[in-house]
């Protein structure tokens, strides 16, 4: 029971540290966006827009500890997932694609848009820097590492 403990723990702060840290760059030299916003932007989920900015560095904080929760919660899906299908730890660099890739689809059409930062509509994606950028971003930061860390905790 180690190991995969292991593998949720370290595959959800890695994949977390890496995509926040992309999150914080991006929006910093795209729009000049501090990253205690981007941090907000996450306690937005939560909180609604506008109590997360009213809050400062406290929702900040809170949208941070989120963010990782959540990095967490998709490594130890895909940990579970690999205990049940071990094919998935033979191609780590493809199934962790492919999970980044539908890690992005769930976060885009179904936790933002139905999360209190959202509106509850489904909005159809506007090919520009933030959908590339988000794309690779869980792709190569989320899904990659998550599958490599699972695959080097696999029984």
């Amino acid at each position: 029971m180690a190991k995969p403990f292991t593998a949720t723990v370290l595959g959800g702060l890695v994949a977390g540290a890496l995509d926040i840290t992309y999150a914080c760059v991006h929006w910093n030299i795209a729009h000049d966006v501090a990253p205690m916003r981007v941090f907000q932007s996450v306690a937005a989920g939560l909180l609604g827009r506008d109590a997360a900015v009213a809050g400062g560095w406290n929702t900040a904080a809170l949208g941070l500890a989120l963010h990782f929760v959540m990095t967490t919660i998709m490594a130890a899906f895909f940990v579970a997932a690999t205990r049940a299908v071990p094919a998935l730890n033979r191609a780590p660099l493809l199934s962790g694609v492919i999970y980044g890739l539908a890690l992005y689809a769930v976060m885009n059409l179904i936790v933002v848009p139905f999360s209190n930062a959202g509106d509850g509509a489904i909005q159809a994606p506007e090919f520009n820097q933030f959908f590339y950028g988000g794309l690779l971003a869980h792709t190569l930061l989320v899904g990659v590492p998550i599958a490599l860390i699972a695959k080097r905790f696999a029984d």
